[in-house]
C-alpha cells in the first residue's frame, strides 16, 4: 500500500510541519466546526472545505488568486515600518509594495498618546499628503488601558475587578469611554482639517466592551459633522470581551458579540469600511486556523454594506503569530477570503 504523500504546510506558531492531505482535511473539519460550536453558526459547506483543502493542500510555495480577483490591500501602521521617515515609508508602500490605502500614524500607536502631539501629527499629515496619490488616513488604536492609572486618571479596572470592586471598575472605565471619545472626535476635527481621506480605529476593543463603545460613539459624531469621511474599524479579536459587561449601543449589549454583531454596529456607527479579526491558535495548523476565520467571518458577508477587509496579519486571519508574516502562509490565507467568502479587501 503506497503511504499518502506529505506536504509542508505551517503551525500557528510559523513552524513548518509535513501533514498528508487526509490529515490537512481533517484539521479543516475540526477548524470550522470548532467555531460553528462556539459562535451558535453553521460549519462550512462541503464544497467551501473542499476548495480550503485545494488551497492548503497545495505543494506550491506561492498561491494566488485568478487575473481580475484581485482585491483592493489596505495597509495600517505605514508610518512605521521601515527606517526611512513616515513620509518616505508611505511612499515605498504606495509605489514599491503596490497598497491601495497607508496610514499616517505614531510609533506608539495609541490615541492618548496623539492628544500631546496632536498639532505636530497634523502638520505632517498635511505634508506627506501632498506627495501622495493613493488615500492616506491616519490611524491610532484607542488603547483605553493608557486612561487608567498609572499611566492615565482614571482608576485601574483592571485592578479593582480582582478585589470584587465591580461598581468602582464600570465606573471607571465609563470615565475613561468620555474621554476617549472626546480624544477621537478631537483628532478626528484635526486630521480632517489637515487633509485626512480618513481614520483608522485599530485593534478596537482590545480593552473590552468599553473601548469598542468609544469606539462607535466617536464614529457617528465624527461621521455626522464629515459626511464624506472615511472611517475604517478594525477589530481587536473574533468575541467583544465584557470588561464592563453592560454597555450598549443602539440597545445591543457589547460584551460576547462575533464579528458578524460587530459588524452591524460598526455599519449603523457609520464607518465606511469593517477589519474583522479572528485571532490565531498557535497550537493549531494554519488550515485550522483558517477554517475556523472563515466560518465566523462569513456571516459578514451577507448582510454587508460597507467593504469588509478581514486582517490578514501576525497572528490574525489564518496567518502565524511570526514577527515577520510568512508568505506563503499570508497568500493562502488572503486567497482563501478572496475566494471563499468574496471579501472587499484586506
Amino acid at each position: 500500500m503506497t503511504e499518502e504523500r506529505r506536504i509542508a504546510t505551517r503551525m500557528g506558531d510559523g513552524t513548518i510541519v509535513r501533514l498528508t492531505r487526509s490529515e490537512i482535511q481533517a484539521d479543516i473539519e475540526a477548524g470550522t466546526a470548532a467555531a460553528a460550536k462556539r459562535a451558535k453558526l453553521e460549519p462550512l459547506t462541503a464544497d467551501e472545505q473542499a476548495h480550503l483543502l485545494e488551497i492548503y493542500a497545495s505543494p506550491a510555495r506561492f498561491v494566488g488568486v485568478d487575473v481580475g480577483d484581485e482585491v483592493i490591500l489596505s495597509c495600517d501602521g505605514t508610518g512605521m515600518k521601515t527606517h526611512a521617515t513616515r513620509q518616505q515609508d508611505m511612499q515605498s508602500f504606495e509605489q514599491w509594495m503596490g497598497a491601495d490605502l497607508v496610514e499616517l500614524c505614531v510609533g506608539d500607536y495609541s490615541l492618548k498618546v496623539v492628544r500631546t502631539i496632536l498639532p505636530y501629527e497634523a502638520q505632517a499629515l498635511h505634508d506627506a499628503q501632498l506627495q501622495m496619490v493613493v488615500p492616506m488616513q491616519y490611524g491610532v488604536m484607542p488603547n483605553l488601558g493608557l486612561y487608567s492609572k498609572p499611566d492615565g486618571p482614571c482608576l485601574n479596572w483592571s485592578e479593582l475587578l480582582p478585589l470584587g470592586k465591580i461598581d468602582e471598575a464600570r465606573a471607571a472605565e465609563e470615565e475613561a469611554v468620555e474621554m476617549a471619545v472626546e480624544d477621537m472626535v478631537k483628532l478626528g476635527d484635526a486630521m480632517w482639517e489637515a487633509g485626512a481621506d480618513g481614520l483608522d480605529w485599530d485593534t478596537t476593543g482590545a480593552s473590552g466592551d468599553p473601548e469598542f463603545a468609544a469606539a462607535l460613539r466617536a464614529t457617528e459624531i465624527l461621521r455626522k459633522k464629515y459626511p464624506d469621511m472615511g472611517v475604517e474599524l478594525g477589530m481587536a479579536g473574533e468575541f467583544v470581551l465584557g470588561m464592563h459587561g453592560k454597555l450598549e449601543y443602539d440597545g445591543v449589549r457589547l460584551a460576547g458579540l462575533w464579528p458578524h454583531e460587530q459588524m452591524l454596529l460598526a455599519q449603523k456607527a457609520g464607518a465606511t469600511m469593517f477589519g474583522p479579526v479572528v485571532n490565531i491558535n498557535t497550537g493549531k495548523t494554519c488550515a485550522w486556523n483558517m477554517a475556523r476565520a472563515v466560518t465566523l467571518i462569513k456571516p459578514c458577508m451577507a448582510d454587508a454594506q460597507i467593504p469588509i477587509h478581514p486582517n490578514v496579519g501576525m497572528g490574525v486571519g489564518g496567518v502565524p503569530m511570526f514577527v515577520y508574516p510568512i508568505v506563503d502562509a499570508v497568500c493562502r490565507a488572503s486567497k482563501s477570503f478572496v475566494e471563499l467568502l468574496h471579501v472587499d479587501g484586506l
